[in-house]
């Protein structure tokens, strides 16, 4: 059963490019991840809608609108295997890797349902170990 719920943000309201790669990575989340849930944490002045967060068993990926660009940040990033080379930010950190996605840039599909999937069984083996 799919429990995603399905929130707008500012971009979605203004039904901008950034909606359309939002309503995108719900809809592979919720292929890869159908378990994975979706709410909206850090809420702040600057940011009053907050930022979208996929769970399952831990978090998958947070998903930031910026003016240029959608940022994907995977908390446990550095510790998944990357073969297609989604990750193209945060490269540098620890823990965190992100996928930043301009306007027409396109998502391989089967690589980023991979990648989500393996940051779900990340979470779980963490959950156990």
């Amino acid at each position: 059963m799919y429990s995603m719920t399905i929130i707008k943000d500012e971009a979605a309201a203004a039904g901008d490019w950034r909606s359309e790669v939002l309503d995108s990575v719900r809809a592979l989340i919720r292929r890869a991840a159908p378990q994975a849930t979706e709410e909206y944490k850090w809420k702040k002045p600057s940011n009053p809608s907050g930022v979208p967060t996929w769970s399952c068993d831990g978090i998958i990926c947070t998903g930031e609108t910026y003016k240029d660009k959608v940022k994907l940040t995977f908390v446990h990033g550095a510790a998944l295997d990357d073969p297609h080379g989604l990750f193209n930010a945060s490269l540098d950190g620890k823990v965190r890797r992100a996928i930043d996605l301009k306007q027409g840039d396109a998502l391989d599909e089967p690589a980023f349902l991979a990648l989500v999937q393996a940051a779900v069984d990340f979470n779980r083996r963490e959950k156990t170990g």
